[in-house]
C-alpha cells in the first residue's frame, strides 16, 4: 500500500483519489481554525502561492480531536480559511487522525514517520510538552499525531520523506525542505 492507493473525502463530500496528485510534492496537514497554530494557514498559503507552479500541493485536513479547536461544518471551516487567510490550496472533509476512528491515510502517515520532538525554540513547545506529558508520560515514544498542524512531506514518487511538528517554522524549516524536493 502506498500513498496513491488512498482515497479521501473532499470538502464537499466527494471521493478524491490521491493518485490524482501523482508526480507532485505533497504537504499533508491536519489543521484547526481555533488553535494557537491557526496563523500557520497564512504561512502555508504564502508557500503554496510561491511553489504551486513548481509542483507543490498542500492538502488540508481539518481535525477536531485536539481541544475541540476545529468546530463547525466543512463549509464553515472552508469559508473561515478563505476569508481570513485567503486559502487556495485543496481542503478536505474534517477527519480524525488518531485512535480507532483515525482516517486510514493519517494512520499510514504515522507509520511512515513517527514523532521526532518539538522545536525547542518555539514559544508553545513547553506548553505542549507539559500538557502531553501529564496526559501520557510516554507520549514522545509513540507515533501518534500530537497536535494540530502536524505536516507530512511526500516526494514526487509518493514516499513520505519527512514529518514536521506544529512547532516547525514553515518559512525556515518546512519551505526549504519542500523546495529541495521540487
Amino acid at each position: 500500500m502506498g500513498i496513491y492507493d488512498f482515497t479521501v473525502e473532499g470538502q464537499a463530500g466527494e471521493r478524491v483519489s490521491l493518485a490524482d496528485y501523482q508526480g507532485k510534492v505533497l504537504l499533508m496537514v491536519n489543521t484547526a481554525t481555533e488553535c494557537g497554530f491557526t496563523p500557520t494557514y497564512a504561512q502555508l498559503e504564502e508557500m503554496y502561492r510561491d511553489l504551486h507552479e513548481r509542483g507543490l500541493e498542500i492538502l488540508d485536513f481539518p481535525c477536531d480531536q485536539f481541544g475541540h479547536q476545529a468546530p463547525g461544518t466543512n463549509e464553515e471551516i472552508a469559508a473561515f480559511c478563505t476569508s481570513r487567510f485567503g486559502v487556495t490550496f485543496p481542503q478536505f472533509a474534517k477527519i480524525e487522525v488518531n485512535g480507532e476512528g483515525a482516517d486510514p491515510l493519517f494512520a499510514y502517515l504515522q507509520q511512515q514517520k513517527g514523532f521526532e520532538g518539538f522545536d525547542e525554540g518555539h514559544e508553545l513547545t513547553s506548553i505542549l510538552e507539559d500538557m502531553l506529558g501529564k496526559a501520557d508520560p510516554g507520549y514522545a515514544s509513540k507515533p501518534a499525531i500530537k497536535w494540530n498542524f502536524t505536516k507530512f512531506l511526500v516526494d514526487r514518487d509518493g514516499n513520505v520523506v519527512r514529518r514536521f511538528e506544529p512547532t516547525a517554522s514553515v518559512p525556515d524549516v518546512v519551505a526549504p525542505a519542500v523546495e529541495a524536493l521540487l
